[in-house]
Order: C-alpha cells, then sequence, then structure tokens
C-alpha cells in the first residue's frame, strides 16, 4: 500500500551570510542543505521527505521572515518536531512556526505579498559587525534624489533590464506596490552608524536579482551617474536587456515578510 505524503509548512528565519544562497548545491553550505541535513537527524536517516522553499535568496542574503514547504511521508508531531528542529539547527537558522497545508498549498505561487528590505549608509567605512546586515557606500550620496528616485518603481512597469539573465518566457513586467528609501530606524544595534537607510520594496513575486539591481542603480542615482529620466527610460518596454545599473551586494538584503492566502493555507 502507497504510503500518503503529507505537507507541512515552516516560517523561517536565518542570517545568510555564511551560507551560498537558499538552494542545495553540491559541495557548497546553503540554507537549505543545512536544513534538509537537519530535518533528516531528526527524522532518523529513514523516511523520504522533499523540502521546497518559497524563495530562492542569493549567497549572503537573509531572511526576518522566510518559509519552506515539507512533503514527508509520515505524520509529525507538529510541536515535538518544531522543538527538534530548532534544538539542531545551527545558531543562524531558526523556525518559527510549522502547520500542516493541504495539496492544492503551494509555497512558491501561494504568496500574496513578499517584503524585501536593503540597508544601507553611506560616507564611512561601517564596524565591522554590521558585515552581515548592511552595505556601507564610500561615495556620498544623494539621498533626497534617491528616495524620488525609488518611486519610480512603483506599479506596473517592464523589468527586463531589471533581471539577470531572464529565461525565455518569462514574464517581464511586473507590478511593485510598494518602493521607498527611509531613514532605517527598524533594524538597530549598538554597532550600527549613527545614520542609515533602508530601502522597502513590497510586490507579489520578484525575479533574479531584481531588488539588487533596483538598489544598484539608486545607488548610481546618488552619485549622480544616472538621472530619474534615465531611470524612467528603463522602466518601458524594450529590447534592450542590459540592466541599467550594477547588482548591488547581496548582504545588505533581507527577506523581511510575507503572507499567504489563507483559503489556501
Amino acid at each position: 500500500m502507497k504510503k500518503k505524503r503529507h505537507n507541512y509548512l515552516f516560517e523561517i528565519q536565518y542570517i545568510g551570510y555564511r551560507y551560498h544562497g537558499w538552494m542545495v548545491q553540491p559541495g557548497l553550505k546553503t540554507v537549505q542543505g543545512m536544513i534538509d541535513k537537519t530535518i533528516n537527524y531528526v527524522l532518523g536517516g529513514e523516511i523520504k521527505f522533499k523540502t521546497l522553499g518559497t524563495s530562492r535568496t542569493d549567497a549572503m542574503v537573509s531572511a526576518n521572515h522566510s518559509a519552506f514547504e515539507l512533503f514527508v511521508f509520515d505524520v509529525l508531531d507538529e510541536e515535538e518536531f518544531l522543538k527538534e528542529f530548532n534544538i539542531n539547527l545551527p545558531s543562524d537558522i531558526k523556525a518559527l512556526s510549522i502547520k500542516k497545508v493541504s495539496d492544492e498549498f503551494n509555497v512558491i505561487q501561494s504568496s500574496k505579498i513578499k517584503e524585501y528590505q536593503y540597508l544601507f549608509t553611506f560616507g564611512a567605512k561601517n564596524h565591522p559587525f554590521c558585515a552581515p546586515f548592511m552595505v556601507s557606500v564610500m561615495d556620498d550620496l544623494n539621498i533626497d534624489v534617491m528616495i524620488e528616485g525609488a518611486k519610480l518603481f512603483e506599479g506596473q512597469h517592464y523589468f527586463g533590464r531589471y533581471c539577470k539573465a531572464p529565461k525565455e518566457g518569462v514574464e517581464l513586467t511586473r507590478t511593485i506596490d510598494l518602493c521607498e528609501i527611509k531613514i532605517n530606524d527598524v533594524v538597530t544595534a549598538s554597532f550600527f552608524p549613527e545614520n542609515s537607510y533602508v530601502l522597502n520594496v513590497h510586490g507579489k513575486g520578484f525575479m533574479r536579482n531584481q531588488v539588487r539591481l533596483i538598489m544598484g542603480t539608486l545607488f548610481m542615482l546618488g552619485k549622480g551617474e544616472l538621472t530619474l529620466d534615465q531611470i524612467k527610460e528603463s522602466l518601458e518596454f524594450s529590447d534592450i536587456k542590459k540592466p541599467l545599473g550594477y547588482i548591488a551586494p547581496a548582504s545588505g538584503l533581507n527577506l523581511n515578510a510575507m503572507s499567504y492566502d489563507d483559503e489556501i493555507v
């Protein structure tokens, strides 16, 4: 008799600084690889399972609130499994919750909104303890024009110049619900510089390096290397696939929050 598959949604958080991204890669330490290794240990190495992450974060990208789906051919004692899972996970990964979900649920397609944060400062080198969380731009930046530039990305636009090597058939017209730069008062530490900033970007889904390309473009705008008009033009349909800006360093990026359709979960 074929065993029934059971599906569980895990909410997690992690610091990505010492990992080569989310997805399992041979010979490299990844978040998914560490999670799979820990699940296998907790299950005693005898039960078949598979994990699927909600977002394939890049190397050194962190997550305050991410998720993955566990497909396993056994019923879990949710409370006990969550306890043992956290005991055996490394200190830079934490499981927040576990919930049984239906076969109709898909951790990637069922998400309603994803919220990314990018922390940065400028003008001086940060304390080394900042490295996993915040990027320091040594140049002076015109924050006022960057604030204005960030708002240009809101709404429905063609983002063909804000995706690294898009695959054939990928929909390049996307909608961003919120894109704004503000003074950082949400992530703090005693070793942070006196003034720091955060780019907040909200949307249903993002393409490869999209948020980091937006941030790199805004850095160039702040340095006076690009204009607001150039950014406006880059968001109009074009056969040009070369990014307007550059991919900002990964360590400043954090998947801060996400939500799911309550009717599906």
